[in-house]
């Protein structure tokens, strides 16, 4: 049976993965629990915020990505949702943690979410009004590319200029500019 090594350079050691199990528990949970639009066209997820933080945190990938299964899975009745929102976020996670620089690294999420989600929830409304897709693909794109711009820049910079200057962070942060 395969072990979980505690040492901190293994790939997946028990502290990064109980970071990994916080950084899920607690985008799902503030998903789940904020009085804001979450789901459809116009959203703004604060959790979304936290999107940006793969650029610190390896460990922040799985972490996000099962947080938005989590929450889509247990807050979106759109079963699509489960797959493609998880998708959005897992392809954002991987491509964030490649970005030179923590303005570029809130990128990824504001992109593959105006592009994946948006495709998703134009499809739906396409499917409910009979309306033309690529209408339909434009506005929601635009509407959940500017929630998750708002998210990843006004909220997501200000947490990655924040987890440097937390003592116990300092030693485990990548060194990134």
């Amino acid at each position: 049976m395969p072990q979980i090594s505690t040492t901190s350079r293994s790939p997946m050691s028990a502290r990064r993965l109980a970071a990994a199990g916080l950084i899920a528990a607690v985008y799902a949970a503030a998903t789940l629990l904020l009085p804001i639009p979450q789901y459809m066209g116009v959203q703004f997820r604060v959790a979304e915020a936290m999107t940006v933080l793969p650029f610190l945190f390896p460990e922040a990938i799985p972490g996000l990505v099962v947080g938005c299964f989590l929450a889509n899975f247990l807050g979106s009745p759109i079963m699509l949702d489960w797959l493609f929102g998880t998708l959005a976020t897992l392809l954002a996670a991987l491509w964030t943690r490649r970005m030179p620089n923590a303005w570029l690294a809130a990128l990824p999420p504001v992109l593959c979410n105006a592009a994946i989600v948006g495709a998703e929830i134009a499809w739906f409304t396409v499917q409910e009004t009979g309306g033309a897709f690529w209408t339909a693909y434009a506005l929601t794109a635009l509407s959940v590319g500017l929630g998750e711009a708002a998210a990843c820049y006004a909220l997501g910079i200000p947490l990655l200029r924040l987890l440097p200057r937390i003592p116990s962070l300092r030693g485990r942060l990548a060194a990134r500019g």
